[in-house]
């Protein structure tokens, strides 16, 4: 169960059932190891996380919330470091594989959770976002996932990494499967009312590859035919996506240094290069720096609540190209990374809801469209892309 793709932590496969007769009831899910399953570790993905914390005695709220609609757990999946990752590369457990791109990275963090719902070892799976980390896998494997609006929901029993900016998400291969799964985790029924108003957001389209606008122009425009009102084009950020990924990158960083601090000095754990790195740089981020970035976000905040009045979406490409191959050096991906991030940076930034719908290939290889609401439309995004396959 898993174990020819590497989706999985090793030894942490097993089932638990979910509550017979529930809205979900047949249906199977995997959790990333950022969720608490009672009886079993937490292990962040670092072998160090798991040996220095106690084992859970009861589930984490988006667990439980699962299990109680009758989905069944069966096992726990691979994430980046302590999340700290957005190609979905682990060098204590392994790469799981890319069932739509082989030889090519899943995504990360929620790496094994998207890898295991493509390659159809369950229907659905929980992963994380901070940065993207459930964006981008989404893209990179051809499947739909979201990002709820930030605050939304009870986020007990997940591993923190930086609170003004960490979601729950999940991942399914079809939009019925997806809205069922977001029809219980938001706990509100999925609307048949769709949004009248939609904006291109033409400096996210201009930052993707070519070929990648391309491959999504025809699902933008039969979602401008599904939307059938108003369709505008301007840019999501005007001060340049450039100036937002690099708040977010100023933010993000220094809160996970302050929330990984006190173990990092208690418990002096082993990490990869790129993740200590990150840490040790979050930690000596300026006050001034940080200053800056915090006004960007208030800036941010603005300008979607100008861009995303009611009844209207706004879409974007959710990566600029298709998943990287694997095992590449650091140093040849730290551009790739810093594209990804500016197309993902508003998420964490604004913390408006944002969901990835799969249906377009560049030389076979998936890329998602992404469409954002206000705050508090997260169902409605989970209608248009239902109503839009």
């Amino acid at each position: 169960m898993g174990a020819d793709i590497g989706a999985f932590v090793p030894g942490q496969q097993f089932r638990i059932a979910g509550r017979a007769g529930g809205p979900l009831s047949g249906l199977s899910f995997a959790a990333k190891d950022l969720f608490d399953v009672a009886g079993h570790p937490t292990g962040g993905g670092n072998e160090d996380w798991a040996r220095t914390h106690p084992v859970p005695e009861r589930h984490a709220w988006a667990v439980q919330t699962l299990l109680d609609a009758g989905a069944e757990l069966i096992g726990k999946t691979i994430t980046d470091e302590v999340s700290l990752g957005i190609l979905g590369e682990n060098p204590f457990y392994g790469t799981p594989q890319n069932p739509r791109a082989p030889g090519r990275v899943p995504g990360g963090s929620s790496s094994g959770s998207a890898a295991a719902v493509a390659a159809g070892i369950c229907d659905t799976a929980l992963g994380t976002d901070t940065g993207g980390s459930v964006r981008v896998p989404a893209s990179f494997c051809g499947l739909y996932g979201i990002r709820p609006t930030h605050g939304r929901l009870d986020l007990s029993g997940m591993m923190n990494q930086a609170p003004t900016s960490d979601t729950t998400g999940w991942f399914a291969r079809d939009p019925e499967t997806f809205a069922r799964v977001s029809a219980v985790m938001l706990g509100e029924a999925i609307p048949d009312q769709l949004p009248n108003r939609l904006v291109i957001a033409t400096d996210a389209f201009a930052l993707a590859e070519p070929e990648t606008a391309a491959a999504l122009q025809p699902l933008v425009d039969r979602l401008a035919v599904l939307i059938g009102g108003e369709v505008r084009r301007e840019p999501m950020a005007p001060p340049g996506l450039a100036a937002w990924a690099r708040a977010q990158r100023t933010i993000q960083p220094y809160e996970a240094w302050q929330t990984f601090q006190e173990w990092i000095d208690r418990a002096n754990p082993r990490f990869a290069f790129q993740v200590a790195r990150n840490l040790v740089l979050g930690g000596m981020m300026p006050a001034a720096e940080r200053g800056w970035a915090n006004l960007v976000r208030e800036e941010a905040r603005g300008r979607m609540r100008q861009l995303l009045m009611p009844g209207t979406i706004l879409c974007l490409p959710t990566t600029p190209f298709p998943a990287p191959l694997c095992g590449q050096p650091l140093s040849a991906l730290d551009s790739a990374r810093d594209r990804i991030t500016a197309l993902c940076a508003h998420g964490g930034l604004t913390g408006v809801p944002q969901a990835t719908i799969p249906g377009a290939t560049v030389d076979g290889l998936p890329v998602g469209l992404s469409i954002l609401g206000a705050c508090g439309s997260d169902a409605t995004l989970v209608a248009v892309a239902r109503a839009l396959s």
